[in-house]
């Protein structure tokens, strides 16, 4: 049976056209990259003390009035607590020298009634100075972050049928203006509610371009130049995101002058509109068969070689499509025994890499004294594992590639609890090794989905699994507070996952050797040749990489 590859194989696959798709698509994700952990430095709580106002304290009473505490074996002053204010004043009016005429730890202790004075030795103002978001209000400061990642669940769900429904491009730069548009319009609030309705519109645009991106490049190109673009182009334009982002943020230390700075870029993308084409794919199992002729057409220009007098005509995936007016939804992965539990299975996988890879990124302010280093270093260890992702799709099982990544992350999570405390850089290196497994992991997956599911449902599923996997990342900033429990409790629970999931992939269908499907009944029939348990070879002969990987 013909396949899109073969009918458009006349285009060669690094010509002028798939060189500019592919490095547009690639740069329209540089944003997601810093604006998915902006909330690193957005949310990151500076040295706090109770305030004191201008009253007539000696100064040895002003320096003793915070009460002195020990935090992991040192001293620190309360963040959260001072001596009664009242009491304190008439001490010192009586000319009394704490310490020597007082005994402190008698004093009677009160909350912060005048509020906290924060230090500004690494930011100028974060959202948590600016809205007070400590002590008892602290639990606010983990659930900004999941209101976000809320967003960002909301927009995965809706936005993969959106783009199944009405075309991965016009999804594409919806989201990307949703993204840009409540990004600058954070900068403006006046409150926390305020701050985290904005965040959670703006949630909606991140990670649903990246999606409808990665569906639109891996759909347009062919051969490995696709297997490039799904796993190491999308992730690195991703990266470069996240490296720029400790950049901006280290000479804007105001959180609002930030996110002006940060929402800047989405107005060059504008311009994309008219150069990034809409899936042939897609538009033909829409019925739209002249629609997606015009474009390989447009392409064969570009590309200066000679197409064909008829490109599509009894092309597969015109024959095969039921009906141009049929709309297929999240339904269609559960209705049938095969493809639902591949999808729960994805489901759980996808979930499991999602919050290793963004409670490992959002610790990493507790990695090195300086969050901007911390963050530089979380974000560069993310180029050798898309590198990695991007070797392992092309040479290796898909099963293997991510039973492998998370059996390698869960190990050093598991390690890092026997590390000695004086034994801090070990920690370190042992964390990044972590990162990096789940890292390289992530990023299969996104590839391993789109290659599982036909283009009726390939922007569903993807969107689908992106939705649960959004779950973890909810789940991630509370995750790190299971350190006021017991220190390596995050750990723990990330590795279990870890482990569980990779037994779970045992179970999931190969694709690696094989073409994308076109429908649900190809998918259905491939599903059918998977049978772990007796081992059996899906294909005795299965075809060269350069024909299926298409």
């Amino acid at each position: 049976m013909t396949t899109y590859a073969d009918r458009v194989a006349f285009l060669g696959q690094w010509g002028r056209f798939q060189q500019v798709v592919f490095f547009l698509l690639c740069a329209s994700i540089v944003p997601n990259g810093f604006g998915a952990f902006t909330l690193v430095f957005l949310t990151d709580t500076p040295s706090h003390w109770c305030s004191v106002p201008d009253v007539n304290l000696t100064e040895d009473w002003r320096e003793a009035i915070i009460p002195v505490q020990v935090v992991n074996g040192n001293q620190e002053l309360s963040r959260c607590s001072r001596y009664r204010l009242d009491v304190v004043r008439n001490l010192s009016a009586l000319g009394l020298v704490p310490g020597r005429d007082v005994n402190l730890t008698d004093l009677e202790q009160e909350a912060c009634v005048d509020g906290w004075s924060y230090g500004r030795d690494i930011y100028q103002s974060t959202v948590v100075s600016e809205f007070d978001l400590v002590c008892s209000d602290q639990w606010k400061q983990p659930f900004t972050s999941t209101v976000f990642f809320l967003g960002v669940l909301v927009g995965s769900f809706f936005s993969g049928q959106l783009s199944d429904r009405f075309g991965r491009k016009p999804v594409l730069f919806a989201t990307m203006a949703v993204q840009t548009v409540f990004t600058f319009a954070q900068a403006f609030s006046v409150s926390w509610t305020m701050f985290i309705i904005i965040l959670f519109m703006n949630g909606l645009g991140q990670i649903s371009n990246f999606v409808a991106a990665l569906v639109l490049g891996a759909e347009i190109l062919t051969g490995n130049v696709r297997i490039l673009y799904s796993s190491m182009g999308t992730c690195l334009g991703f990266a470069v995101g996240y490296m720029m982002l400790p950049l901006f943020a280290y000479y804007i230390r105001d959180w609002r002058n930030l996110l002006m700075a940060l929402s800047l870029p989405g107005l060059a993308y504008v311009p994309l509109w008219w150069f990034v084409p809409e899936s042939p794919r897609w538009l033909l199992s829409q019925g739209r068969e002249e629609e997606a002729e015009a474009i390989v057409r447009k392409a064969a220009e570009w590309n200066k070689v000679q197409a064909p007098a008829v490109i599509f005509e009894d092309d597969s995936a015109s024959k095969t499509k039921t009906n141009s007016k049929e709309h297929h939804s999240v339904l269609d992965l559960l209705r049938k025994s095969s493809i639902r539990t591949t999808t729960l299975i994805l489901c759980l996988v996808s979930f499991t890499m999602t919050t290793g890879y963004f409670g490992l990124s959002f610790n990493t302010s507790q990695l090195h004294a300086d969050p901007y280093l911390s963050c530089f270093i979380s974000a560069a260890v993310e180029i050798p594992a898309y590198i990695s992702s991007w070797l392992a799709l092309r040479y290796l099982r898909r099963q293997l590639s991510i039973i492998s990544t998370l059996l390698l992350g869960a190990i050093p999570l598991f390690l890092i609890q026997l590390v000695p405390q004086n034994l801090s850089h070990l920690c370190v290196a042992l964390e990044m090794l972590g990162k990096y497994a789940i890292t390289t992991g992530a990023a299969l997956m996104f590839a391993y989905t789109a290659e599982l599911y036909p283009t009726v449902l390939r922007n569903t599923a993807t969107g689908t699994c992106t939705t649960v996997s959004r779950l973890g990342s909810c789940f991630a900033p509370f995750l790190l507070k299971l350190k006021m429990y017991f220190r390596y409790l995050p750990y723990i629970t990330l590795g279990a996952l870890a482990v569980v999931s990779a037994f779970a992939t045992l179970f999931l269908p190969e694709s690696f050797g094989r073409p994308l499907p076109e429908t649900i009944q190809q998918m259905h029939k491939r599903e059918r040749l998977k049978c772990p348990c007796m081992g059996r070879k899906e294909n005795p002969a299965p075809a060269p990489l350069l024909d299926c990987q298409t």
